[in-house]
């Protein structure tokens, strides 16, 4: 059974900043362990991806940089600022009182 886009929707911002604790990444990769994750229930559609990349660097959740790759194309890799650590623990706390909310209305 696969994972519908609307039950995520709304949430894409945290997911790429959750990546992107873990370590600075690039939208390939990120998309890759978002695939791993869910056992290949859902991914991140591109044009998606790159639009979260660009709302969230204009909010200052996160900077770009050109990797360094000798071989193959440059890759723009994205790291997580202070306010973007931020956002993500009141997102998941928000996460959290929402999912406790919906639980006790259709559980």
């Amino acid at each position: 059974m696969s994972i519908t886009a609307d039950m995520i929707r709304g949430h894409t911002d945290t997911i790429i900043l959750r990546q992107l604790i873990e370590k600075d990444s690039y939208g390939y990769e990120i998309n890759k362990a978002v695939q791993e994750k869910t056992g290949n229930q859902y991914e991140l559609k591109e044009a998606t991806l790159y639009t979260a990349f660009r709302r969230l660097e204009q909010a200052g959740l996160i900077l770009s940089y050109w990797g360094d790759e000798t071989t193959g194309a440059r890759r723009r890799y994205y790291t997580i600022t202070e306010e973007g650590r931020a956002q993500y623990q009141a997102a998941v706390a928000e996460w959290a009182r929402t999912k406790d909310l919906i639980d006790k209305l259709i559980l």
